[in-house]
């Protein structure tokens, strides 16, 4: 690989630099710093300061590279796809009528991409510190569980209209937490639970009790928020865990697994029905347009169907400023949006239908190495949480927010490093 040439290069120059520095030789000491910074502000901090995390953590990855022999670039079959999926992504901002503010929200694609090829890296050479982050993720997970069953019980009020309360009676009106997240948002709020949630499976056997306790109480949590978007995904997550669990017992378990499975799905049902806001929460989604939510939802679906028509081959530029402002000559009156309230769509307007096919395709095989390597427990959380962030962004775009952002580009990493690296 010609960028491989260059680095070798680089390297031989560097090397005595490399030889006598301590902060070069103990480098990745620092990048994982900044990745478990990046975690733990992730709950309380905003977009930017988050950000600068990943961008340090980039820099010193660069930096780990053009000095540290024998460092390279391999790219999976996965890669190769992320790779056409960016080139596809920098077409698009050339190209975008709105260049400049394209330009920024590409600043922003890169960031994330970039976190996850230094994150890579980091786990080619650290893969022991994979239990790691699923811990500190846990960390995170249970503070915020606290912090939703808080505002559960005190009844916080909403900050803007986060519900249809038209046809409810008071007592169908639910109490939507939101956390700690910024900005405050219960359907940020879930989807971030949602994406974390298989952390807990993932802690050591030793860490049992909190496993289990930690796990339920944030199902719970992405109860209370609301989010019909996490409900579908939290469904799925359950479903994809339940199947994977049953195909890695023995025969004789799996027997009595499919009988505890199906009462605790009935047991669920029954409690979820006989709560009348959980209960009103759910039957909106089957509403479609009597629901207002759904009705804007699918109002901008349209709309943007239009943009993708007349943008499919390149898009307008990524970005959410660019996206508001070719949106506003395709939207219906009264309903603008900061997004298309789906990620594929938003993708394909954005970018073109070449650098959505570009990012399915990485998805895919993504998936299809990960499930040649099923029994690794991390390979199993990763593939779940993936799954559920995926099923939540059909009908939502807190995808694009960082919280959940830097999460999903982290389980990726987590997957291609236990599929081992440069592995097709």
């Amino acid at each position: 690989m010609f960028l491989n040439n260059i680095l070798f290069s680089l390297q031989k120059i560097f090397k005595p630099v490399y030889e006598k520095s301590f902060f070069l030789k103990t480098i990745d000491w620092f990048i994982g710093l900044n990745i478990f910074l990046l975690i733990f502000t992730s709950t309380v901090a905003n977009s930017d300061f988050i950000g600068y995390f990943a961008i340090f953590a980039i820099l010193l990855t660069v930096i780990k590279l053009i000095t540290k022999s024998g460092e390279k670039f391999e790219l999976s079959a996965a890669d190769k796809f992320l790779l056409l999926y960016f080139i596809f992504v920098l077409i698009s901002v050339a190209g975008s009528t709105l260049f400049y503010l394209s330009l920024k929200g590409f600043f922003k694609t890169l960031t994330y991409l970039g976190f996850y090829v230094a994150l890579v890296h980091y786990l080619k050479d650290n893969r022991d510190k994979i239990k790691y982050i699923f811990l500190a993720y846990a960390l995170c997970l249970s503070f915020e569980a606290v912090v939703a069953f808080l505002q559960n019980f005190s009844s916080v009020g909403e900050i803007s209209g986060w519900q249809d309360t038209s046809r409810l009676n008071p007592e169908e009106v639910m109490t939507r937490v939101y956390g700690t997240l910024k900005p405050y948002n219960p359907n940020l709020y879930g989807g971030y639970l949602l994406a974390l949630l298989p952390s807990f499976v993932a802690l050591p056997k030793n860490f049992r009790i909190w496993s289990v306790l930690g796990f339920l109480c944030t199902a719970l949590a992405i109860i209370m928020t609301g989010c019909r978007g996490s409900y579908i995904g939290l469904l799925f997550e359950l479903i994809v865990l339940a199947l994977i669990t049953y195909k890695t017992l023995k025969p004789v378990y799996k027997k009595a697994f499919l009988t505890i499975s199906g009462i605790a799905a009935a047991c669920l049902a029954v409690v979820a029905l006989s709560i009348s806001a959980l209960r009103a929460r759910i039957f909106s989604i089957f509403a479609m347009r009597g629901d207002s939510s759904n009705s804007f939802r699918f109002n901008v679906y349209n709309s943007c169907i239009d943009m993708f028509k007349d943008n499919w081959l390149l898009g307008i530029g990524v970005g959410n400023q660019n996206f508001r402002e070719i949106y506003g000559l395709y939207m219906k009156t009264g309903f603008d949006a900061l997004s298309a309230y789906n990620i594929y769509l938003e993708i394909a307007v954005e970018s073109g239908i070449f650098a959505l096919a570009a990012f399915v395709g990485f998805i895919i095989m993504l998936v299809k190495n990960a499930l040649k390597n099923i029994k690794s427990i991390y390979v199993i959380c990763a593939l779940v949480s993936i799954t559920g962030i995926l099923i939540h962004g059909i009908v939502d775009t807190v995808f694009f927010r960082p919280q959940i952002q830097f999460a999903f580009w982290t389980m990726a990493a987590i997957l291609r490093s236990e599929n081992g690296y440069g592995q097709n």
